[in-house]
């Protein structure tokens, strides 16, 4: 009866009484309450008589507020680290991370062996090759990655960060005793400048994700809020933690896009001490690095020097390595790793091999079709080429059967859709686009070709020359030529390192058989990466490197604004609404189901724009070194970290753990 009274007159309650309101979480007896929103006359409901009626209603009033106001206070509270989704997995008063040895002894030098050349010690504009670790160790950023965890940042610079539930705003409020290797404290003006450089004068993919903050102020001098409304991306304050945090005071806004080889200042634990351009980089501890003593930090950067030498060809580098000439080799090349080390120190232990399992998607290599080309515009021409290489034979010949192969971009891991049906999220994400995603696709049933292995399988050619006629060529004898214009279908693989040059040679052979003639050009490493960075190539062979929390950077990988943008990794020249509305779709998801459904949408499109060839999966890293270097024995999600390696015979460091 009561009820039915409340029902009858809750026409005549005050608007507020009809509002929904959010409780925080509470019991009365056996009744409990959560943080939803409900309407206060249903939580009356709960109660009998018109005065305890009148209590509760009372009791309701200040729930509601208080709980609002304790809801948003928690959805903004300071915190020590931040996740992308779920909770940051290590606690405000950590000690050291668990892939970190914190008693590891500092001193030493590590030197690196670096395939390639640099002419710049700038790693933030596009002009030039930049020496890349001067982003880690010179150069800090306000948060830093924990590298056991898909994307969670702990304080760095900044000691605290601060984000809602909409994650419409962030603030970072700096460590007080963050000093510029010069002795000159970090304040939120540097941090205001260093965010107006980047997305004025930076990479592309700083511009792109700067550019979506709406405001910047300093309330204090080492207080920094970022007001991203209407961004609509729930990875930009977590993209903005991890911004690179330059000094006001040491650096020309009108020369920064520059190439240079003078000394960058930065707040990192290492300093530029010496340049031999082209050949070499030394990088110095700085024994007053003010972050030393930080938790994130105890058991990394443990060796007083690190020389970074570069060679130009990859046998002379490999050969310097046996020599001892640097300290550690990451191999990319089964064969070498099957047979060529034989050498002396690798039969005696000198030199140890490690075999590295990381938890991330596998690395994955590809062949990419640049599809700003007319003779790859086509997408029945990029799955009859597809449907060419002849991986059985690729594997057993040259690779000892040591490879997989996936289509897809997130491969061994629950983001990758291969092999898996679409959920309901999926479809839902895909509707829109549904015409363009092959059903074989959507229901998980799409399989790359399997050969005979023999470099002579008639199916997969039979199969192949119909998509090709399809698409208006014919055979012309030994070679097919466009039906209209009778031009041959020629192109040109670009390759740098010996097993890019033999994958492409195979290749070369396989597609003879069709009538298509490929030529195939080695090039420098330097003159490689300048091609591919102003994407002056036909088709190359690329790796993209995945995380288990793809984010902004897709967008720099597939997305429509950057496949005309030199210094992209839109290598392929992918324009595709449906591409850029998943990538849109996982920056949005809140709970982890969500995401991962948007990332399979990812997946889904990518694969069915036949942007690669899919060559093969690296499930393991493959580490050698000279037993002078040693490193912990646990290692992190993301695999090898030779920051927290170190020189063997140094004395044991005693930090607390």
């Amino acid at each position: 009866m009561a009820d039915e009274k409340i029902n009858a007159d809750k026409r005549l309650w005050p608007v507020w009484c009809k509002t929904p309101i959010k409780f925080p979480v509470i019991r009365f007896g056996p009744r409990r309450f959560s943080n939803h929103c409900v309407p206060m006359f249903m939580f009356l409901r709960l109660f009998e008589g018109p005065g305890l009626r009148l209590c509760a209603l009372a009791l309701a009033l200040a729930l509601a507020l208080a709980g609002g106001l304790s809801a948003g206070a928690a959805a903004a509270e300071e915190a020590h680290a931040i996740a992308m989704h779920g909770r940051p997995a290590m606690p405000a008063d950590f000690r050291h991370m668990p892939y970190a040895n914190p008693d590891a002894p500092k001193g030493g030098r590590l030197t690196w062996g670096i395939l390639g050349t640099f002419d710049s010690l700038n790693p933030f504009i596009v002009r030039g090759l930049a020496v890349q670790p001067v982003r880690s160790y010179v150069v800090e950023s306000l948060l830093a990655r924990g590298q056991d965890e898909p994307f969670t940042l702990y304080g760095l610079l900044a000691r605290t960060v601060e984000t809602n539930d909409e994650r419409s705003f962030v603030t970072f409020r700096l460590d007080p005793r963050a000093r510029f290797s010069d002795g000159k404290p970090v304040t939120a003006e540097d941090v205001l400048f260093s965010w107006q450089l980047l997305r004025d004068h930076g990479r592309p993919n700083h511009r792109q994700y700067y550019g979506k903050v709406a405001k910047a102020e300093a309330p204090d001098p080492l207080t920094v809020r970022f007001d991203l409304a209407g961004a609509h991306d729930r990875e930009l304050p977590l993209i903005l933690g991890l911004m690179p945090i330059l000094p006001k005071h040491a650096i020309d806004v009108a020369t920064f896009e520059e190439t240079t080889l003078a000394a960058p200042l930065g707040t990192g634990p290492y300093r530029v001490t010496a340049v031999k351009p082209g050949a070499s980089v030394t990088l110095t501890r700085n024994p007053d690095y003010w972050g030393r003593d930080l938790a994130i930090n105890r058991g990394l950067y443990n060796f007083d020097e690190i020389r970074l030498d570069y060679f130009r060809e990859a046998n002379g580098q490999f050969e310097a390595f046996k020599r001892g000439l640097y300290d550690f080799r990451v191999e990319h090349e089964p064969l070498r790793w099957h047979d060529g080390y034989d050498f002396p120190a690798a039969k005696s232990g000198e030199v140890i091999r490690d075999t590295v399992r990381p938890g991330m998607p596998q690395p994955s290599e590809f062949l990419v079709f640049n599809t700003r080309r007319p003779v790859f515009a086509d997408i029945r021409v990029r799955q009859a080429l597809t449907l060419l290489f002849d991986f059985e034979l690729v594997n057993r010949s040259y690779f000892f059967g040591l490879y997989s192969r996936v289509a897809g971009y997130f491969a061994g891991s629950e983001l990758s859709a291969y092999g898996r049906p679409a959920d309901a999220r999926e479809r839902e994400l895909l509707k829109p686009f549904a015409a363009q995603i092959p059903p074989d696709i959507l229901e998980g049933r799409y399989r790359l070709p399997v050969t005979d292995g023999s470099g002579r399988d008639r199916t997969t050619l039979r199969a192949a020359l119909k998509l090709l006629s399809e698409a208006g060529y014919d055979l012309d004898g030994t070679l097919l030529r466009n039906r209209a214009t009778k031009a041959p279908l020629t192109f040109e693989i670009m390759v740098t390192t010996r097993d890019q040059e033999r994958i492409a040679l195979a290749f070369q052979r396989d597609l003879r058989r069709a009538g298509i003639e490929a030529s195939v050009r080695s090039v420098d490493p330097v003159q490689f990466d300048q091609r591919r960075l102003g994407y002056e190539f036909d088709m190359i062979q690329n790796r993209w490197d995945q995380s288990l929390s793809p984010g902004n950077e897709q967008y720099f990988y597939w997305g429509s604004a950057a496949a005309d943008n030199p210094g992209t990794r839109n290598y392929m020249g992918a324009r595709d609404p449906a591409v850029d509305a998943m990538i849109a779709a996982l920056l949005e998801a809140r709970e982890h189901t969500d995401f991962v459904s948007a990332v399979r949408a990812l997946d889904r499109v990518l694969i069915a724009g036949f942007y690669t060839i899919p060559l093969f999966n690296v499930s393991e890293q493959w580490i050698a070194r000279w037993n002078r270097i040693e490193r912990p024995k646990a290692t992190s999600l993301s695999g090898y970290l030779p920051e927290t390696w170190w020189s063997k015979g140094q004395p044991q460091a005693h930090q607390a753990k």
